[in-house]
């Protein structure tokens, strides 16, 4: 009878006949992608969140490909979302982590552009570091914040590699180096001759030209609005999104 009821038991759990199916350990996806990335997934905000978060970490890629042991943020990655958090009508405002050493110029340039004309809030938080052309993208958006640790490099523009060595190459760089300048001065309350001071600097970073800006010092000479971190950060996003709230509702009465 012992063996009749198995064999019962066993044609009722597997109809078909075959082997028994192995039970899936809901861990086991998890565990997976631990050992593919080293993570697990990045929690999502709730649906009812009007705010988005961007983060900028790493080196900014540009038209070349880094190595892939290199951190990087691809500029051709948060173009395409930031189209989408302008068109997305539940997003009402943007904030933006920045922890980067710099990278390309001209994709560091496009992202700036791009927070700095799209027409949401938008608020950045220099964590860590906002170095080289990261300093731009701090300035773009609406409000800046440092924390008191975080250091941001202000240095002239270079290249790495071959250069020809004449004049219009020169000439080329200045151009590249006006055109940060111009942005920066334009997007914060630094002056022209004070942000060429710092970049200029000599004997303030290790064999090479320029200005490392700490926490304060970055909100003294006018390139951040403030020292504060994530919750100052969020609390000043919000009111910038209810005052451009009030702003359409009184253009509608």
């Amino acid at each position: 009878m012992d063996i009749l009821n198995n064999i019962f038991r066993n044609e009722s759990e597997n109809p078909d006949g075959g082997e028994p199916q192995k039970e899936e350990k809901p861990s086991s996806n998890l565990i997976e992608k631990i050992q593919q990335l080293g993570q697990t997934n990045v929690p999502q905000l709730s649906s009812d969140s009007r705010i988005h978060c961007l983060t900028i970490v790493g080196q900014i890629e540009g038209h070349l490909a880094l190595p892939p042991q290199n951190k990087t943020t691809k500029y051709e990655h948060l173009i395409p979302q930031l189209v989408a958090i302008e068109q997305n009508p539940k997003i009402e405002g943007v904030l933006i982590i920045l922890n980067t050493v710099g990278g390309d110029v001209e994709a560091g340039l496009a992202i700036s552009e791009m927070l700095a004309t799209i027409s949401k809030p938008t608020v950045s938080v220099v964590l860590g570091g906002g170095h080289s052309i990261g300093v731009p993208i701090a300035v773009s958006c609406d409000y800046s914040f440092i924390v008191e640790t975080a250091t941001m490099t202000i240095h002239p523009i270079r290249l790495t590699g071959l250069v020809i060595g004449v004049p219009a190459t020169f000439e080329y760089l200045d151009k590249m180096q006006e055109r940060v300048v111009n942005f920066v001065t334009k997007h914060s309350k630094i002056s022209e001759d004070t942000f060429k001071d710092l970049m200029f600097a000599k004997g303030n970073l290790t064999r090479d030209i320029g200005t490392n800006v700490i926490g304060a010092d970055a909100v003294k000479n006018g390139l951040i609005d403030e020292v504060g971190g994530i919750g100052a950060a969020m609390k000043k996003l919000n009111e910038l999104i209810d005052l451009q709230k009030e702003e359409k509702e009184g253009l509608i009465q």
